[in-house]
């Protein structure tokens, strides 16, 4: 199957460079063109057509074949079926537009194809004029068999709507019953690098570093989940001017730093301390510099005295870290400093590089500011340490995907760094995927720049404290602390205080700046982590309160079939399956809050499934349980299944109880 269709594929790729080929000669010829070559053109174009058609059968039938536990992305299915449909139907047209979308509106359908409008204007632009709806009938004329389509129908000007099969939506959900939350079939595995996180060694994270980690992680979680390699990248402030003045301030302060470690609890008041010193003492700067020089000739003395000062703060932002749940590789500036010299060298023998006032730089076409790759002093910078840490991810971590989540300030700076590196002939951008993924700041309920009274900025350790104290607060004013013992007490307080926290980002727009208000976040009312907990609690305590144990609700998947007569069981079953739709889009934008409103419209359509279908129906004299109706406890279980698995991926942790 395979080879099928790699030889199709090569068979098509050769094609479709002959039909450019052929169009731009006629149309470099000022005039209809030459009969015989239209006429080849023509041929081309037909035979290119059933190509298409055919590979995408063969893709299908590969996918199917290798599928097995896979859940399926309804709405990449109907677009290739329609797709197909399409192209039948408009075989003048080399890529027609094709558009599917879930229906808003369920009473007009389940999904809808908005292509005919489209495929109408581009004809016109031909000088064929088609009236959309002729082209809607065409098209679902030409619909090849499939097991999704019940029905059809043309709506107001040419929209088609479209109506499941329901024994389809029904057969889907068991496989997830039986199988588990399984990601669809990967293509390819491709090799992912996310660097995210990125503190300044010695200096405290604070609450600009909470979205870049929350965020950061997330996306890891989604890739992993999705089968790619995934590799979460740190990098770190750890190289510079500054670590100078520190080693002077260590070496004044603990002379015997060398064989007794310096008890250094505060290290942001050991740079403000030196910073200062720095400032003010001409002596101290001086030989501040002086410590730089020996410590990039990494003399054994002064890289101790680095590595002290770095572990200081590894152990601080690894408490941050140990509280959020990441997972992450520290690669600091100083990891590449040995590459630097190779990729300044590059751009020179390429004739990329120019001088200016001393300084080193590269203009980049289409660019106005230019990279400064070495200083007048013959020091490097930023630029050349991200092109050389971009250069590295490509070549030697040969990575497929680059993702840098950094707040969009610096967005020109990476939007020059691709650009030269792609100047330079590093990646091609449709081949290598190099995307730096920005968000906005983090304001008060002042809705300023988030800060504390005094005006310094927020401690991310700070904020988590607070955050496990505000919520032990509201545990305790709902009194969860009667009920749960004093350990499932503290898990339910860090699950929700850090959940909340997390969710509360992940949830707005990362693009938009976003208000930080514990009050909101703590809310158990709206879309918020604290509503979706309790919902899933609430969900997994019905199989229990029914007497109902997890090898039965298995059993039940294999042998019971999920039924959906309602309107609101077949709402939810729509609802749980358009899980892989939603993960698709995230993987094309990198917006995590399409995820949270997917959970949120989740948990919200359950509810209203829940309170029209009795799952379970009790004697009401005695309390006891008379009749269980299985399909929609297996509703139940797929929803949870679902929520769990956007938890995850969430980096939020459900507890049992709370």
């Amino acid at each position: 199957m395979a080879d099928l269709v790699t030889e199709y594929t090569a068979r098509l790729q050769k094609q479709e460079q002959e039909i450019q080929s052929l169009s731009a000669e006629i149309e470099g010829l000022g005039k209809p063109g030459n009969p015989s070559q239209s006429q080849h053109l023509d041929e081309l174009r037909d035979e290119n057509a059933k190509l298409k058609y055919r590979l995408n059968i063969l893709k299908r039938e590969e996918r199917a074949a290798s599928s097995g536990k896979s859940m399926t992305n309804i709405n990449q299915w109907l677009q290739e079926v329609f797709g197909d449909a399409i192209r039948a139907s408009c075989p003048e047209l080399d890529d027609p537009p094709m558009s599917v979308a879930p229906n808003q509106q369920a009473k007009f359908g389940d999904y809808q194809c908005n292509s005919a409008m489209a495929i109408s204007q581009m004809l016109k632009a031909k000088g064929m004029k088609v009236n959309p709806r002729e082209i809607a009938e065409k098209i679902i004329q030409n619909l090849p068999e499939n097991e999704l389509v019940q029905k059809t129908e043309i709506a107001g000007p040419g929209f088609i709507n479209i109506h499941l099969k329901k024994p389809f939506v029904s057969k889907l959900l068991s496989n997830l019953l039986i199988n588990g939350v399984q990601p669809p079939p990967l293509e390819s595995k491709k090799r992912v690098v996310v660097d995210f996180s990125s503190p300044n060694i010695a200096k405290e994270m604070h609450v600009g570093h909470l979205r870049s980690t929350i965020i950061g992680e997330s996306m890891c979680r989604l890739f992993e989940f999705l089968g790619y390699d995934v590799l979460r990248l740190n990098h770190v402030g750890d190289w510079g001017t500054q670590f100078g003045m520190l080693i002077a301030h260590l070496q004044d302060t603990y002379p015997d730093y060398l064989t007794s470690c310096p008890p250094i609890s505060d290290l942001q008041a050991f740079y403000k301390e030196s910073k200062k010193r720095f400032d003010e003492e001409e002596d101290f700067k001086k030989r501040a510099y002086q410590c730089v020089v020996r410590l990039q000739s990494k003399e054994p003395e002064f890289i101790k005295a680095w590595n002290l000062i770095c572990d200081v703060s590894r152990a601080e932002f690894q408490r941050v870290y140990d509280c959020l749940d990441i997972t992450i590789i520290e690669r600091g500036e100083s990891y590449y400093q040995d590459m630097m010299t190779k990729v300044v060298k590059e751009f020179e023998d390429r004739g990329m590089a120019e001088l200016d006032e001393g300084r080193k730089i590269i203009f980049v076409p289409g660019q106005s500011i230019p990279l400064t790759i070495v200083k007048s002093d013959g020091g490097y910078t930023y630029d050349t340490s991200d092109l050389a840490a971009l250069r590295q991810r490509i070549f030697d971590e040969k990575a497929d995907i680059i993702i840098y989540v950094t707040d969009s300030g610096q967005s020109t700076h990476f939007q020059v760094v691709f650009a030269a590196a792609q100047m330079i002939g590093w990646y091609n951008p449709q081949v290598t995927r190099v995307e730096h993924a920005g968000f906005g700041v983090v304001l008060g309920e002042d809705k300023k720049k988030f800060k504390t009274r005094s005006g310094d900025t927020v401690r991310l350790m700070d904020l988590l404290d607070e955050g496990l104290k505000r919520c032990m607060d509201k545990l305790k004013e709902k009194e969860r602390d009667k009920v749960l013992t004093p350990e499932e007490l503290t898990q339910a307080q860090r699950a929700v205080a850090f959940g909340c926290i997390k969710y509360a980002d992940l949830s707005h727009n990362r693009i938009n700046d976003y208000i930080f208000s514990f009050d909101k976040m703590l809310d158990d009312r709206g879309n918020t982590a604290a509503y979706l907990l309790y919902a899933f609690t609430r969900i997994r305590s019905i199989a229990r309160l029914a007497n109902i144990d997890e090898a039965t609700l298995k059993k039940a998947a294999e042998t019971t079939e999920v039924v959906l007569d309602h309107e609101k069981e077949w709402k939810l079953g729509k609802c749980i399956l358009r899980f892989p739709e939603i993960l698709q889009k995230i993987l094309d934008d990198l917006l995590l809050h399409t995820l949270c409103d997917y959970l949120y419209e989740l948990a919200t359509t359950f509810t209203e499934f829940y309170d029209s279908c009795y799952c379970i129906e009790k004697d009401r004299q005695t309390g006891e349980v008379v009749k269980v109706n299985m399909w929609r406890m297996l509703l139940c279980e797929a929803t949870a299944a679902i929520m769990a698995k956007c938890f995850d991926i969430l980096g939020i942790n459900p507890v049992g109880r709370m």
